[in-house]
């Protein structure tokens, strides 16, 4: 992956590719932001261009703009050149010193304990072909068919980290490791990783891609250098079926029809806990937006909207800043309590009640 083909980056990419020319890269690193907003892909070129046997330079003007050498005007100012042999295998993702780690699920008969990325590293690659490394969480899951398993990075992850940065790098100047969606890392890998992050073993590099720090651990986050992904899709490029499904439940709430609501939370038993869970990520944002909304008197321009011109115009006016922390516990609450298996049904119905009372306390 070249920097030239992200879209919208080219600011990011210029500040990336200065600090590896000045050879200040930092072995352990984090992208934070969105998928849709090539979170990944920047990784995968920053790699590259790390790895890049004949990086290209381009030509300033005197306006501060650049040229390739054939006078093509271009928003970069070095890219990696896309020809050279580690190139060709970073952009197959082939390459012997990149290891993929990413939330993955048990395959076969294979227990929890023994699910690991490698189990799945085809599949996955086929997905980042699938998508030219823009795909979203959502739909690595559909890809894997999680159902009611959920997508964790797991101790054996952390366990192969450790392995792969113990190891003689074959070709590349480092050994590279890429954690996508490093936030679903569960408490034993996270642990695992702590001593390998902040004291790696000879030349490595270690990226990690999260689209939230909430779930991270604090000895995590302080040790990685932190790089923050622009947005320009953002939640708005979250599923429309969300939108559809998060205002029929609002509407049903504030009528409190509870055979209509019980249904509703049927429903969503039904799907998937990834999906589940995805859909209160979706829930915490909305009313986030809501409360923008309420208390800049409705000049806040969100580009989230509901697809519901009435709903719109009038619900985040029940969002306060006197109910929104309720709001956001019973949410997280909730989310916690999908991600320890609970009975969906029992959560959402909960929820509901929970959700319901705090609106009327506008």
């Amino acid at each position: 992956m070249q920097f030239e083909k992200i879209i919208n980056q080219s600011v990011l990419a210029n500040r990336l590719t200065a600090v590896i020319d000045e050879g200040r890269i930092s072995h352990a690193q984090l992208f934070l932001g969105n998928s849709s907003s090539g979170t990944l892909a920047l990784a995968i070129a920053y790699m590259q261009y790390v790895c890049c046997q004949n990086r290209q330079h381009y030509t300033p003007d005197a306006d501060g703009h650049w040229h390739k050498a054939d006078g093509t005007a271009i928003a970069l100012r070095a890219d990696s050149c896309g020809t050279c042999p580690a190139c060709r295998k970073i952009e197959a993702l082939q390459h012997p010193d990149l290891h993929f780690i990413f939330p993955n699920i048990p395959t076969g008969d294979d227990s929890a304990k023994s699910a690991s990325s490698e189990n799945l590293l085809e599949q996955y690659r086929d997905f980042l072909i699938k998508y030219n490394q823009h795909g979203t969480l959502n739909q690595w899951f559909e890809e894997m068919r999680v159902e009611n398993k959920q997508g964790i990075i797991r101790e054996r992850d952390a366990d192969n980290i450790v392995r792969y940065v113990n190891l003689q790098a074959y070709e590349a100047p480092y050994k590279l490791v890429l954690i996508w969606h490093a936030e679903k890392m569960n408490l034993a890998a996270a642990n695992t990783l702590l001593k390998t992050i902040e004291e790696p073993t000879g030349r490595t590099l270690i990226i990690m891609t999260a689209e939230s720090t909430e779930r991270m651990l604090d000895t995590v986050i302080s040790r990685v250098q932190q790089t923050n992904v622009p947005t320009f899709g953002g939640i708005e490029n979250v599923s429309a079926d969300f939108a559809l499904l998060f205002v029929a439940w609002m509407r049903l709430l504030f009528k409190l029809d509870m055979v209509k609501v019980s249904a509703w939370v049927d429903e969503m038993a039904k799907e998937g806990r990834e999906r589940q869970k995805q859909f209160l990520l979706y829930c915490l944002e909305a009313m986030r937006v809501c409360l923008l909304r309420n208390v800049s008197g409705g000049t806040y321009r969100a580009t989230m909207s509901f697809g519901d011109e009435k709903f719109d115009g009038s619900f985040y006016t029940v969002v306060t800043p006197n109910n929104i922390a309720a709001i956001n516990d019973a949410i997280n609450h909730t989310l916690m309590a999908i991600e320890r298996n609970a009975s969906p049904g029992l959560a959402f119905m909960s929820l509901s009640f929970k959700i319901s009372s705090a609106l009327r306390k506008k």
